[in-house]
């Protein structure tokens, strides 16, 4: 059974999680075609006629009865770039786990997966308008995302009219992974997608949404906060849960539509869907 993000996060070790996580994964996924007899651990297969015996993971084979062959990962020309949304709505909560942290455990996993792949990687983050380069590519670069990772904090507004960032300008080959909840005052983050878009960058937008975001199941009196501004607003949830839910709707059918362009992905995920499955449905559909 998969874990609950709420299970990861109570670990408190992002590195733990992100392995676990991925460990769930290797043995469900068709891996990457990039795959050899190198040193670095990439993924499990079934064994087949041909296959050196010595390649069967015997320990694993005691435990499941497969005989399951290790493959292991050839130096990536891949880039993956990682870009965190912390914006304070990202300190969401419900049924005790925080949108950041479901973002972290994400991200976290993505990471080890492109580690085992020896992929090159960075970390950057979108706060108070701007984008900050938490982990530029280079050595060591896996350990420093996580620890990145775990000592990030959200806060704030994210707004920006006009977003052109240097950093997004090259014209390599290479994965955009962007985590965020994607609410918007106007179309600020549809200008950044818009602006970082290029043949040569595959962008996947994961969006992290709460039950009560979607279906505002609540009654009585509520006092709600902005949790970007810090306004609040006392309403009565019944009152308001009709006009709210179309709202919503048609925000998220809008973004869609608006969405659907080359080589950009939105997949959108409820706090209260395991990680591990989450991430399934984005790797069946593409070789990491």
């Amino acid at each position: 059974m998969a874990l609950l993000a709420a299970e990861l996060v109570k670990l408190n070790n992002l590195q733990l999680a992100g392995k676990l996580v991925s460990d769930e994964l290797l043995l469900g996924i068709h891996g990457s075609k990039r795959s050899g007899t190198g040193t670095e651990f990439e993924q499990y297969r079934h064994y087949e006629p041909g296959d050196d015996p010595k390649r069967i993971d015997w320990k694993l084979y005691a435990r499941t009865s497969k005989h399951l062959v290790r493959e292991s990962a050839t130096e990536s020309n891949l880039h993956i770039r990682f870009l965190l949304d912390l914006s304070g709505s990202m300190n969401y909560a419900e049924n005790e786990i925080k949108r950041l942290d479901y973002a972290k455990i994400i991200l976290a996993s993505l990471a080890y997966l492109g580690y085992r792949q020896s992929d090159q990687m960075s970390l950057y983050s979108l706060h108070q308008g701007g984008l900050q380069t938490l982990v530029p590519a280079g050595k060591q670069a896996f350990q420093k995302i996580l620890y990145a990772l775990q000592n990030a904090e959200a806060s704030g507004p994210w707004q920006n009219a006009a977003p052109v960032f240097p950093e997004f300008q090259q014209k390599q080959k290479e994965l955009l992974i962007m985590v965020s909840d994607f609410f918007q005052v106007k179309d600020e983050w549809l200008k950044l997608i818009a602006s970082v878009a290029n043949p040569r960058r595959e962008i996947v937008i994961f969006q992290l949404l709460g039950e009560q975001e979607l279906e505002l199941n609540l009654s009585g009196f509520y006092r709600f906060k902005d949790l970007e501004t810090g306004r609040e607003v006392e309403l009565q949830a019944e009152a308001v849960k009709e006009t709210y839910q179309k709202a919503a709707r048609e925000y998220l059918h809008q973004l869609e539509e608006a969405l659907r362009l080359p080589h950009v992905h939105l997949l959108r995920a409820r706090l209260s869907e395991p990680v591990a499955l989450v991430l399934k449905d984005f790797l069946t559909k593409r070789s990491f």
